[in-house]
């Protein structure tokens, strides 16, 4: 199959939407590499060229990465304009800068940091829970998996419980947005949304500056690492941005992802119940058949070959995790759920080498503590017969946008 023509990568049609993965498979064998001329991206799905370009970041470069590589309409440009413009920070950036805001923010993410939260997620959950136990049914990604992790970095940030449901719609706003998918006038609306979040994030950081708290702004703000120089406001603002959408997105899919899997098959629901040392198991095999961060972009710094393609200099790629994570070549049985893999360890969940998630440890702690207090507050947990699920159109972000069960009440 030729590179120009290559197959169609809809992942916005049905039935790709709801389940992309036999377009990956058929991606994987018949064009591993390709360029897509009406995204105008080139899309790498097999694990060994996804790894290849993770491990190559002189090569392949984080600049730009939420770039659409279709510009939006002038309006919507136009509303942008009128945000400040952020720098670069940590996602969206290249060494030595990256280098130097991941070690500032790294002494900020301890991991003991997170590891000392988990009485706190674990009440927020048991909140969460006992305002709704009682009813029987109800969607648990309205009540549950998106309300938990907006709590748990709304409250590590330090943002004020009577301002997360603003930052709530502002982020709904911006995985709309990001989607590409919306309307212009939509996207205007959007484009208005995220201003006004980058406004608030820089008026929490100069609060903070001021006075600081016990919060992760004041830890990243006081942050210092031999001779590098600590971060600008605007390097602040579109950090916090990314962490936010990062800390409660990215764990609401990882969260709706994995109980679809588990509750399509109520034998893995049982099996994790009586055995609940199998949860970190489960949550590691849950990421790579599902991957929440379905792929990333990364422009070419330099003519390249990868997966047997010459690509150009300042071309544009999608690699696709996702796919990496059910490539037949490196895991046994990819299609098959299996918690006790001897190869789960291999998975690109949360990507590799120096964009490895810095927040994959409370990502983890989240999951575990959803998944034993959903087991131990609503009892018999199973899908509603008959109800679908929902997921936006997005080429990045993948989870239910709707999950409807039933329990026993007590």
């Amino acid at each position: 199959m030729s590179t120009t023509s290559g197959p169609t990568f809809n992942r916005f049609e049905s039935p790709h939407l709801e389940n992309p993965y036999p377009l990956y498979g058929r991606i994987r064998r018949e064009a591993p590499v390709f360029f897509d001329e009406a995204l105008h991206l080139w899309i790498v799905s097999r694990y060994q060229d996804v790894r290849a370009v993770l491990m190559a970041p002189e090569t392949f470069s984080s600049l730009n990465i939420f770039q659409s590589p279709v510009p939006p309409p002038p309006e919507v440009l136009e509303v942008l304009m009128q945000g400040p413009q952020g720098l670069p920070s940590l996602i969206d950036d290249d060494p030595p800068n990256h280098t130097r805001v991941r070690t500032l923010v790294g002494k900020a993410f301890a991991p003991q940091r997170f590891a000392a939260l988990e009485p706190r997620i674990r009440a927020l959950a048991r909140s969460l829970l006992d305002a709704f136990a009682h009813e029987g049914q109800g969607d648990l990604v309205s009540r549950f998996t998106y309300p938990l992790p907006a709590l748990v970095i709304g409250e590590i940030m330090g943002v004020p419980r009577s301002d997360m449901d603003q930052l709530k719609r502002w982020a709904e706003d911006l995985t709309l947005f990001t989607a590409g998918t919306a309307s212009p006038q939509k996207q205007v609306e959007c484009a208005r949304s995220f201003v006004a979040f980058q406004r608030y994030l820089g008026e929490l950081v100069q609060e903070r500056r001021r006075k600081p708290k016990d919060d992760l702004v004041s830890a990243i703000l006081q942050a210092r690492h031999g001779e590098h120089a600590p971060m600008s406001d605007a390097e602040l603002v579109n950090l916090l941005k990314n962490l936010h959408f990062a800390g409660h997105e990215t764990t609401t899919n990882l969260l709706g992802n994995m109980l679809v899997l588990l509750l399509q098959e109520p034998e893995r629901w049982r099996e994790l119940q009586a055995d609940r040392s199998l949860l970190p198991k489960a949550i590691e095999e849950a990421l790579r058949m599902d991957s929440p961060v379905q792929g990333i972009m990364r422009t070419t710094t330099r003519e390249v070959e990868l997966g047997g393609e010459r690509i150009p200099a300042g071309a544009r790629l999608v690699i696709l995790f996702a796919s990496a994570n059910r490539d037949e070549n490196v895991f046994a049985e990819p299609e098959r759920y299996n918690p006790h893999r001897a190869d789960i360890s291999k998975h690109l969940g949360f990507g590799l080498g120096i964009h490895y998630c810095i927040g994959a440890p409370l990502a983890r702690i989240e999951a575990r503590v959803a998944l034993e207090m959903l087991g131990e507050q609503l009892r018999n947990l199973r899908l509603l017969p008959g109800e679908g699920f929902d997921y936006l159109p997005n080429f990045s972000h993948r989870g239910p946008r709707r999950l409807m069960v039933a329990w026993d009440p007590a």
